[in-house]
């Protein structure tokens, strides 16, 4: 094992939101020493839930590592998470008394944006189990959409669930026409009425929703019509958030998000003309905003770009 004082500042990305934390260490040379995921880290759905998985995600990003769990008091973690663009659940988050030797926060979308163009400028669609557009230019950012479920998020997983779980009601009902996609939602929730169908679904969280969008995409590209209007709907608002951050001059814009892959073929051909692959992942984007924040904190402005980040 390499000595902790050969390796020089050791940094940590943390990126937490509703489904899962995802944790990467790396070296003061930006190389990969080990990652860890645990469960969900939205303090909106619970602050001693986030609080957890982000420990439990460095823990085991150390040992993938095989670092010795007392380092984790010796690494400077970024740290972006789903919910703190509110400033309540920033402050609340800001103010846990870490085990980090330093602890960046900023929000998922911002941390998303920095890895995606390697801590550069850009834009960048999130469609995930939410969605949202997000954009950092000239040290300025801007959100579009974004939410939450079920009030907003258009076009990501929870809400293709959402929607599709509203026409299973109506087709059980006799109220909507038979479809692939009645079947396939049938099967998966292993239900056969409405009944069953509630009792499955019925208050659950945005995960269990975004978990029906895959059937919902493979029904649509199979031809099924009914899953073929709720995909062209979320689609077409995607497309829409691309072209409000495109007013904005981004110099990249990228697409991130398990269902970024499935809903690309949907989206407007000019959105998919300017879509420019990812650069790193969203937890390496926090690994940039905590080197950021850390050079800025060694300068002469002293100011952390966190409250920037969320609220210029």
């Amino acid at each position: 094992m390499v000595a902790l004082r050969d390796r020089g500042t050791l940094f940590i990305g943390i990126d937490g939101g509703g489904s899962k934390c995802r944790a990467s260490v790396v070296d003061a040379d930006n190389r990969l020493l080990g990652t860890g995921v645990a469960g969900p880290a939205n303090p909106l759905h619970g602050y001693a839930q986030t609080i957890d998985s982000i420990v439990r995600s460095a823990a085991l990003a150390l040992a993938d590592a095989k670092l010795p769990p007392e380092t984790l008091g010796e690494l400077v973690a970024g740290v972006g998470l789903a919910g703190v663009n509110m400033p309540r659940l920033y402050n609340e988050m800001a103010s846990w008394a870490n085990p980090f030797r330093k602890m960046y926060l900023t929000t998922d979308q911002h941390s998303a944006c920095l890895g995606a163009h390697r801590g550069g400028d850009g834009a960048v669609i999130i469609a995930g189990t939410g969605s949202c557009g997000y954009a950092w230019v000239n040290g300025r950012s801007k959100l579009i959409g974004g939410h939450g479920f079920p009030h907003g998020d258009k076009g990501s997983g929870a809400w293709m669930g959402m929607e599709a779980v509203k026409y299973l009601f109506l087709a059980l009902d006799g109220l909507a026409e038979d479809s692939r996609l009645k079947g396939e939602l049938l099967q998966v929730l292993d239900s056969s009425d409405a009944n069953e169908v509630f009792e499955k679904i019925g208050g659950k969280s945005s995960s269990h929703y975004a978990r029906l969008a895959v059937p919902v995409i493979e029904c649509a590209e199979a031809g099924d019509p009914v899953a073929v209007s709720i995909v062209r709907d979320g689609a077409a608002y995607i497309s829409a958030l691309a072209d409000k951050l495109l007013e904005l001059n981004p110099p990249r814009l990228s697409m991130i998000g398990g269902l970024a892959p499935r809903l690309r073929p949907w989206l407007a051909h000019h959105v998919v003309k300017r879509l420019a692959e990812p650069l790193d992942a969203p937890e390496i984007g926090c690994v940039y905003f905590a080197q950021q924040s850390l050079a800025r904190d060694a300068g002469e402005s002293g100011k952390n770009t966190g409250s920037k980040a969320l609220f210029g």
